[in-house]
């Protein structure tokens, strides 16, 4: 029983600073704050978490456990390499939608000021993601011999650049302009644009994948 209200506490603890990054966009959460949120004493919140940076990598590992699991379905689908890396876009675009606190994690902006183990976990999270998509479009060029005028390398780099750039508006909007506005609008211009000197063409040139 007593590791189950633990654990009980530590997830409304979680909750709670995320809900605080959501509603206080631009604010610094200090842990006499969040601990007036939680209704507990700061000492209550230490005894959970021994630091605020802990707090924080709780919730970055909370967003990879969500992403990445689906993710590596994504990747691992028989469908083609342009359809997969949609799916896996969308999904952070979509979960940063839902999560408007935890996507001021992913673009740095609730980081200022907080210890630099944070910023670097968040780097790796994009490393990960972009080995991912890498992985998806180097076998997409063996498996069908294509003969591309960008690298997988590049292409990654510019695909992460228009999402994280989708992140960046919804944060510095205060979370009023989508990460999903015209998303599937726009996708297939990218898709078009990008993805055919890669090599790949599936044929949505005007319609987003299923």
């Amino acid at each position: 029983m007593e590791t189950t209200t633990k654990i009980s506490r530590k997830d409304h603890i979680l909750q709670s600073l995320a809900q605080m990054l959501e509603t206080q966009p631009g604010a610094r959460i200090t842990t006499a704050a969040l601990a007036r949120e939680v209704g507990v004493s700061e000492a209550a919140l230490y005894r959970h978490f021994p630091s605020k940076a802990r707090m924080f990598e709780g919730l970055i590992q909370f967003i990879e456990d969500t992403l990445f699991a689906r993710i590596a379905r994504f990747a691992a689908d028989e469908g083609t390499a342009e359809t997969r890396i949609y799916n896996i876009l969308s999904l952070l675009l979509t979960f940063c939608d839902r999560n408007p606190g935890m996507t001021r994690l992913l673009t740095g902006d609730a980081l200022n000021g907080e210890n630099d183990r944070l910023r670097e976990r968040i780097s790796q999270f994009y490393a990960r993601l972009e080995a991912q998509i890498k992985q998806i479009l180097r076998e997409a060029q063996i498996r069908e011999n294509l003969k591309p005028s960008i690298s997988a390398a590049a292409l990654t780099s510019l695909l992460l650049a228009a999402v994280e750039g989708r992140l960046a508006q919804f944060v510095r909007s205060g979370f009023t302009q989508s990460p999903l506005e015209h998303w599937e609008i726009q996708w297939p211009y990218l898709s078009a644009n990008l993805m055919m000197p890669f090599g790949i063409d599936d044929g949505f040139g005007s319609n987003a994948p299923a």
